[in-house]
């Protein structure tokens, strides 16, 4: 279960470019605001990252308007193993991103190498093919992580209706 004090979020490259060559790139690009909101209302540690934003671009606009979160430019395909990325200092790590059979997969192969508890959000994950999104997913699950859907990092982070502010998160998703 994920514990919002011992959770990080690592959001991977939802860039402009990335989303306009993924098929289903604004339903992706709209499942990560949702994440990467309820991490705000939540408080929950977000790193967003950027692969090579002088030839993809910036995160889009959206996603840099929810909040400040700390965002690490990269060329290397896993997100851990770029120079300057913050230590990972919780149990947990949600991964959502861009793409799924590149980025997503090394990053969640690193963090699992280093005894991290991996959950990867496959509503919030996307390739260019179908066939690499679906394979990325069977391998990075059969390596040890947790294959989960948007709703439920959502309500596995509120735990309960009673949450304080489970009605503001609710609203995300209605």
């Amino acid at each position: 279960m994920l514990d919002i004090e011992n959770t990080t979020i690592i959001c991977i490259d939802i860039q402009d470019k990335l989303v306009k060559m993924i098929e289903n790139g604004d339903e992706i690009k709209s499942n990560n605001i949702k994440l990467l909101k309820t991490a705000n209302i939540l408080n929950i540690k977000t790193i967003v990252t950027e692969q090579y934003p002088k030839g993809l671009g910036c995160t889009v606009d959206e996603i840099k308007e929810i909040a400040d979160f700390e965002t690490v430019e990269k060329t290397t395909f896993s997100a851990i193993k770029t120079e300057n990325f913050p230590e990972i200092k919780t149990e947990n790590v949600v991964i959502s991103g861009i793409e799924t059979h590149i980025c997503v997969y090394q990053t969640a192969l690193d963090l699992l190498q280093q005894g991290i508890n991996v959950y990867v959000v496959k509503d919030c994950c996307a390739s260019r093919s179908k066939s690499n999104h679906k394979t990325a997913l069977h391998t990075i699950e059969h390596e040890g992580a947790r294959i989960i859907t948007l709703e439920m990092a959502l309500f596995d982070f509120l735990k309960s209706s009673k949450h304080p502010k489970f009605k503001e998160v609710q609203s995300l998703i209605k």
